[in-house]
């Protein structure tokens, strides 16, 4: 395909496809989807990274926007909505100046500069700077709102929560927060108010023997199995004499029980295991008064190592003091019918924090997994840069009516595509109003009135349809990742605009040739 008419309005119209699809389930009210991806597995979500995750894109330009998404999702672990939503209506205004006659490097000219003003008017806007990170309120009502957007009437609940859990694992150099130090552990049964927080690690799965409980405990970590090591040849063993068959096991057991109670007289109390604990191993186990676990997940081992502060030994023996990990309390805790065993530190020097999360259904613990998610991307944005602006589309309305003073200011061609590139930006308060059952057209024409007379900070109350300072109701947005949403999608819409000719490969048909196995027999 080939010329504006043909290569750039085809682009356009699959970029709008996919940003219809994502459109709807932005904001608080957002609609739900329901995929059933490749793999014949279910999700129902509004989340966009999920969605555009699980979709399959063919196209090249949607797939260019994709892209844009999944690298806000990389970088801020919010926004995604955004970029696609914004990305598909420059494109979509973009559409209408092609048609009128103007040339897309026209077009590309004013969004470039368009876009580089609206970053300029973003500084402007910023209505609140969080001063004390280790305050949890003050952090809670900086998350409220991520989680809102996914999790609307569940935010109150867990921002505190949330907050919580990443103020007490917050090194001393904040800027090194680690969002994978902030876990989620999801129990199902139960309702969501009985969501807790644990300081230290969770894993759920039940210890192997009969001890449930230790305190001040120290801990051992095998990567490998505990289990006598198998010969690697194979060999007969000649047994003649009773004695013979009785010393065979004897010298097993002696071997086996060696072991344990050298890591027994290392002071640790807990044994924890990457693969299979053997039937001896775990008789000896119980007979010294360990209690033992095993953890199956690599990723896991290394996430309770990090929280224990213990070093994962390969070889099977006694482990010296400073490879021992240590927590304040190891028990097995019962939620519902599942068992959990909780490393649980009550001093300050926790490395993880776990969200322990209960819910009636799987798809809905991982929707909230995904709304905590963003308030834990959130919270990292802080550490950077904790400046915000107004929420509930309020920046949005005065980027669109800065932008159009700026293009009436403008000469030349340009000044259309600058028009078009702010008029971009009501779409977030439109879908907003639109999602929440307002009367669109009611909804912007209040906002442009408060912003014309200079209430900068009015955005949609989506509960009553009126318009409020939205500093006032609490919802305010990170400036990092409005900046960033507005800079990917305006760039994944300026590539889109450049492309004239889309040219594909395809195999030639007939037969597929025969495959091609190995020519040796040694291969």
């Amino acid at each position: 395909m080939q010329g504006v008419s043909e290569a750039v309005l085809q682009s356009i119209e699959n970029v709008k496809k996919l940003q219809e699809i994502t459109r709807t389930s932005m904001g608080p009210n957002g609609m739900n989807k329901m995929i059933v991806n490749h793999l014949e597995k279910l999700f129902v979500t509004n989340d966009a990274a999920t969605i555009v995750k699980e979709l399959d894109v063919i196209h090249p330009a949607a797939k260019m926007v994709v892209l844009a998404s999944q690298t806000q999702e990389s970088e801020l672990g919010d926004g995604t909505n955004l970029v696609i939503v914004l990305a598909g209506e420059l494109l979509h205004n973009a559409e209408a100046l092609i048609t009128k006659g103007l040339h897309p490097s026209e077009i590309v000219a004013g969004y470039i500069k368009a876009g580089q003003k609206a970053q300029e008017i973003l500084d402007e806007l910023v209505v609140h700077t969080v001063q004390n990170l280790t305050d949890v309120d003050e952090v809670a009502r900086c998350l409220r709102p991520a989680i809102a957007s996914k999790q609307y009437g569940y935010e109150d609940l867990l921002a505190p929560l949330l907050a919580k859990a990443c103020i007490q694992i917050l090194p001393k150099n904040p800027k090194n927060f680690n969002v994978d130090n902030v876990r989620v552990s999801k129990v199902l049964g139960g309702g969501i108010f009985d969501t807790t927080l644990v300081k230290g690690l969770v894993v759920p799965r039940d210890t192997e023997g009969t001890i449930k409980h230790v305190t001040n405990a120290k801990i051992a970590v095998f990567a490998g199995g505990i289990d006598l090591a198998k010969p690697e040849t194979k060999d007969n063993v000649l047994i003649t004499t009773p004695e013979e068959l009785m010393n065979y096991s004897k010298s097993e057991e002696k071997a086996i029980e060696d072991v344990i109670r050298k890591i027994s007289e290392s002071g640790a109390k807990v044994i924890v295991s990457g693969a299979v604990i053997g039937e001896m191993a775990l008789h000896f186990i119980e007979r010294y008064k360990m209690m033992a676990l095993k953890v199956l997940s690599k990723f896991e081992l290394r996430r309770l190592c990090q929280a224990v502060r213990a070093t994962p030994l390969v070889r099977l023996g006694s482990p010296l003091p400073e490879e021992l990990g240590h927590a304040d309390i190891v028990t097995v805790d019962e939620l519902g019918s599942n068992k959990l065993t909780i490393f649980r530190q009550e001093s300050d020097e926790s490395g993880i924090s776990t969200l322990v999360v209960r819910g009636s259904t799987q798809n809905l613990l991982d929707d909230i997994e995904r709304a905590l998610d963003d308030g834990v991307n959130v919270f990292k944005g802080i550490t950077k840069d904790a400046r915000f602006v107004p929420g509930a589309g309020a920046t949005e309305i005065e980027l669109a009516r800065r932008l159009s003073a700026f293009a009436d200011a403008t000469p030349g061609l340009i000044q259309f595509a600058i028009k078009k590139y702010g008029e971009a930006f009501e779409v977030v308060p439109r879908t907003l109003a639109e999602s929440s059952g307002l009367k669109t057209n009611e909804v912007l024409t209040g906002l442009y009135a408060a912003h014309g007379k200079g209430q900068v900070n009015d955005g949609i109350d989506i509960e009553d349809g009126t318009v409020k300072n939205a500093k006032d109701m609490g919802v305010l947005d990170l400036l990092v990742t409005k900046a960033s949403a507005i800079r990917l999608a305006t760039d994944a819409a300026v590539t889109v605009l450049r492309v004239d000719q889309i040219i594909m490969s395809k195999p030639a048909g007939g037969p597929k040739p025969p495959q091609q196995g190995p020519t040796d027999t040694d291969d």
